[in-house]
């Protein structure tokens, strides 16, 4: 089990100095890095949406997107329908710079999985999602541990983490 927890350790690390690279080239903080992530992956979402799947709060959603707007990354669309609701989409820019960093990671990784038999695809999925179940659980309990702390400086009572549930 040694190797296992030791390999998963270095796959998070790797994952990380990728991230941290393409970050560095697009000229992005991590938590932008990780909005610009959510809308690629999810697609154009509302604003409070975006806050919801990516743990922040309204205002610091807000100012994440305004970054990501004057970089050109994403922009703000008015609904047809409704004038008032804003739907967050990324540009063609940023469509080609993520596909340029990560297409050839996503490709070979696909090309990594067409090896693998359905069992093990089955396995890796449920793997992955436990992963992703036990990590998302783990965020709360620290981020509760620091609202506590913060409460015990302060002598303040905090709102309840953003992250998901």
């Amino acid at each position: 089990m040694g190797e296992v927890a030791r390999a998963i350790a270095l796959f998070q690390h790797a994952t990380a100095v990728v991230d941290t690279a393409a970050a560095d080239v697009l000229g992005l903080n991590a938590t932008d890095l990780r909005c610009m992530g959510r809308l690629y992956a999810d697609g154009p979402s509302t604003a409070g949406n975006l806050a919801d799947a990516c743990g922040l709060s309204r205002g610091a959603m807000t100012a994440a997107l305004d970054r990501l707007e004057r970089a050109g990354y994403v922009r703000r669309v008015r609904g047809e329908a409704d004038r008032r609701r804003v739907r967050v989409e990324v540009t063609p820019r940023a469509l080609e710079l993520t596909e340029a960093i990560w297409g050839p990671i996503g490709a070979e990784g696909v090309a990594q999985l067409r090896q693998m038999s359905v069992a093990e695809l089955t396995f890796l999925r449920d793997f992955l999602r436990r992963g992703r179940e036990l990590q998302e659980h783990h965020a709360r309990r620290i981020a509760a541990m620091d609202d506590r702390q913060s409460d015990s400086r302060l002598g303040t009572t905090s709102h309840p983490s953003a992250l998901p549930r």
